[in-house]
């Protein structure tokens, strides 16, 4: 859903974008219709021009707050006119979507590995168009036969969809551990 906020994948990393979600399991007050970005920026005085930034380019921002260890929480209203595609994916309808809708979505994405960078066609797109690779990749996997009618992308699970500081916290310092060894 984040693609449909159009605010770009560079800006996004290099502000210390870690995840979106549906919801804040540490909030009392909910925000229907939104989406919940979290950041841990390395740079306080640039992540706070990027939010000045975004706040005169965009009226969606519904709220945003700080947490401990330096996690931001950016909160904003989805687009109306994707809320028909919002709900399909909710129902895991991934390829239902509008066309509209999916074209907020890269098709092909850059991959960086030992600093080789190669161009893939994104998860995104080959979920939508349910593409044959996709179709394979599941049959191999999980040994069963795809029919037209199924999608090849597993269902919108709403539990795994609500930001957890916890939980993320424990996997971010895995992963600094990880990073310094």
């Amino acid at each position: 859903m984040v693609p449909t906020l159009k605010i770009g994948k560079k800006k996004l990393n290099s502000n210390g974008f870690v995840n979106a979600y549906i919801k804040d399991s540490r909030r009392d007050v909910q925000y229907d219709e939104c989406i919940y970005l979290l950041f841990h920026p390395e740079n306080l005085d640039a992540f706070r021009e990027f939010l000045d930034e975004e706040y005169e380019r965009t009226k969606s921002i519904v709220d945003e707050y700080d947490y401990e260890n330096g996690f931001v929480v950016v909160v904003y209203k989805l687009d109306e006119q994707f809320k028909e595609d919002f709900q399909l994916i909710r129902e895991g309808k991934y390829s239902k979507t509008s066309e509209k809708f999916q074209e907020q979505f890269p098709k092909f994405v850059t991959i960086e590995k030992d600093k080789l960078k190669k161009e893939e066609i994104s998860l995104q797109f080959r979920v939508f168009n349910k593409t044959s690779d996709l179709q394979e990749f599941w049959e191999e996997k999980i040994g069963v036969r795809f029919t037209s009618e199924q999608e090849f992308w597993e269902g919108f699970h709403e539990e795994n969809e609500i930001l957890n500081l916890d939980d993320v916290k424990k996997k971010f310092n895995n992963k600094l551990e990880y990073e310094s060894k």
